[in-house]
């Protein structure tokens, strides 16, 4: 959620770009966060200028066109997703300390602020918002007031907040540094020439470099236009690690296409792709590099269990078949926000998997904590480079996705699959669970996938003329078996998130223990249907679920295997993707009901990159 920028250069840096340029540029970039308030906050002429305005951030830039603001070489912006305080201009940030010559933005939740608002108030400290930033504000206004040093002030304050928080502050009687410390809370730092920049994810500073540094937990950092300095919360000297950001500008553009979401479902035949490059040696045996855990170790797993949330968990419930055919470890999949609170049973043999395209996933990330605490291994598949879940796991496999702007996931929920594939293949191969040809030829059949989604992609035509002719359905279920079941909850997923209607995905086997009272007449089901091939097919089961919901009235929509002209007989509408192994069959039946979702959404008017209410990153609990 919440989007944030800090930027700090030379005066000479202002003919080539001023602070506001850099802070609604970056801020532009982060919207796919999720937001409903926008504000900026620069330092010149010895004062603090802000602007905030509640809405999209075209609100805030009306607001600075008719009030601008003194051309500056410093500030800090925010886009705020409101959590107390409703989304309004006084709740927007930045807030204010020190008889408003401090600005402050924060994301995350300060769960003492009740308790320190209490306390601020007695003293004398006037609040103007509903918000536990402005806590914070005043805290740091008050600590700067005894010590005029902004980086002590943010020490001293920071060590009395408890929660998820990252914060940022300026102050006009220290022109040359902005301020920023972090814990729970997405931070990183940019390198330039004679400039530095912070942002809530790189993407907030893209468009000026590359070169950044990761920050590490309860740690605060000093940006000055020629330097960066961290201490930890303590007061003793820390040192970022620094990464190189290997994806440009251009990748969180449009590029013609009509919305981010039509971009990156186009954009997923190269994220299965790049997920799955360089991950084999010359003999052909995969190498994970990445994983810093052992091989013996992995050996000794004894139980798996997969953390995540939303789309996460869907692309964890696929590798949970699939791990567990080919390794014969138990897998269980946990929603991440319920997994510690059930007094969980893991120890130093279990395998604890996380998945979140951010890295930044609060509940997920707690989750991590927790089973480190107990004494498991932890492993993080993730999409985004030196964020916190990745580097406070014993290992991690990067997605290599690109940025993933819309808020609805596609391609990395597709390279969530494939990565989970790879690692279920890797453990199959140190445990010789399959022979090496085996692998190899499971690995030649993931390879031909980004072609096959290409071929499903280049025959979109049709899913979206029947989306946009359902435009006005108020209700959609989905059926699955198998692997089909948690790619028909994603497709359910993927059209409440978009379009607002009712939509559900059930294990078809479950239909007549209940759902099945949903069906009438006319009511829409998508069906994903295995593949007929195989001795274990569950085909015809999934074939008489189609003809129980048409007995009674249902319009049934099938995602099929090219050549099971079976179900042609059953269906109203059917869309065939490519053969590939029954395991594999996520990758491309995913895609039809993605684009049908999408196109569904578009006909309706909606925003599908950025729905209502919701946010790319969950950052709090």
């Amino acid at each position: 959620m919440c989007g944030i920028v800090g930027y700090i250069g030379l005066p000479e840096k202002s003919a080539e770009h001023h602070a506001l340029d850099v802070l609604m540029e970056g801020l532009r970039r982060l919207e796919y966060r999720g937001y409903d308030s926008a504000g900026v906050a620069t330092v010149a002429g010895g004062a603090v200028e802000s602007r905030k305005k509640s809405g999209k951030l075209a609100n805030l830039v009306a607001e600075i066109e008719q009030q601008p603001l003194t051309p500056a070489s410093l500030g800090i912006g925010h886009t705020r997703w409101a959590t107390h305080g409703g989304p309004t201009d006084l709740n927007a940030h930045p807030h204010f300390g020190d008889d408003n010559k401090l600005a402050v933005i924060h994301n995350g939740i300060i769960e003492n602020f009740a308790q320190l608002r209490q306390r601020l108030s007695a003293a004398g400290h006037v609040f103007d918002s509903q918000t536990d930033t402005e806590v914070a504000a005043k805290l740091i206004g008050e600590a700067f007031q005894a010590t005029g040093d902004l980086t002590e002030a943010m020490r001293q304050a920071v060590n009395e907040l408890e929660g998820a928080f990252t914060l940022l502050a300026v102050h006009p009687d220290q022109p040359d540094r902005v301020v920023a410390a972090r814990r729970n809370s997405p931070l990183v730092v940019g390198l330039g020439e004679g400039e530095n920049f912070l942002g809530s994810d790189v993407s907030g500073f893209i468009d000026f470099t590359r070169e950044a540094v990761e920050l590490e937990q309860d740690q605060i950092v000093t940006i000055t236009a020629g330097d960066v300095s961290i201490i930890n919360f303590d007061g003793s000297a820390a040192a970022g690690k620094r990464f190189y950001i290997d994806w440009d500008a251009t990748a969180a553009e449009k590029s013609g296409y009509d919305s981010f979401m039509e971009k990156e479902i186009n954009e997923q035949p190269k994220a299965v792709e790049d997920t799955l490059l360089g991950r084999t040696d010359a003999a052909g045996r995969l190498t994970l590099d990445e994983l810093r855990i052992s091989p013996e170790q992995l050996k000794d797993t004894t139980k798996i269990i997969v953390l995540a949330c939303g789309t996460a968990a869907y692309a964890g419930t696929v590798a949970k078949y699939a791990i567990e055919h080919w390794t014969r470890i138990p897998v269980e999949v946990e929603l991440a926000h319920e997994f510690r609170y059930r007094d969980p049973i893991i120890d130093e043999t279990t395998l604890v998997v996380s998945i979140s395209q951010s890295g930044e996933t609060m509940d997920t990330l707690m989750a991590v904590r927790y089973a480190k605490e107990q004494g498991a291994r932890t492993l993080s598949i993730c999409n985004t480079n030196g964020s916190t879940i990745p580097r406070e796991s014993d290992a991690v496999l990067y997605l290599h996705a690109g940025p993933e702007i819309a808020v609805a996931s596609t391609k990395a929920f597709l390279a969530m699959i494939a990565a989970s594939y790879l690692l279920g293949l890797y453990l199959a191969q140190l445990r010789g669970q399959l022979f090496s040809g085996q692998i190899s030829d499971i690995l030649a059949d993931l390879h031909k996938i980004p072609a096959k989604i290409q071929k499903i992609l280049d025959s979109a035509d049709e899913i979206k003329a029947l989306a946009q002719a359902m435009a006005q359905t108020p209700s959609v279920l989905f059926l699955g078996r198998h692997v089909g079941f948690p790619v028909a909850m994603e497709g359910a997923l993927k059209l409440k998130e978009l379009a607002y209607i009712h939509a559900e995905g059930f294990a078809a086997g479950e239909l007549k223990h209940g759902p099945i009272a949903l069906i009438e007449e006319g009511q829409p089901v998508f069906v994903v249907v295995p593949s007929p091939r195989g001795r274990d097919s569950l085909h015809g089961k999934v074939v008489s679920n189609i003809q129980e919901v048409r007995a009674r009235g249902a319009k049934t929509i099938t995602v099929a295997e090219e050549g099971d002209d079976a179900v042609r007989e059953f269906s109203e509408n059917v869309f065939f993707v490519p053969e590939t192994q029954p395991l594999l069959m996520p990758l491309l039946t995913t895609v039809p009901l993605q684009i049908f979702a999408c196109a569904l959404a578009s006909e309706k008017g909606y925003d599908v990159d950025q729905p209502r209410n919701l946010a790319k990153s969950v950052t709090v609990e």
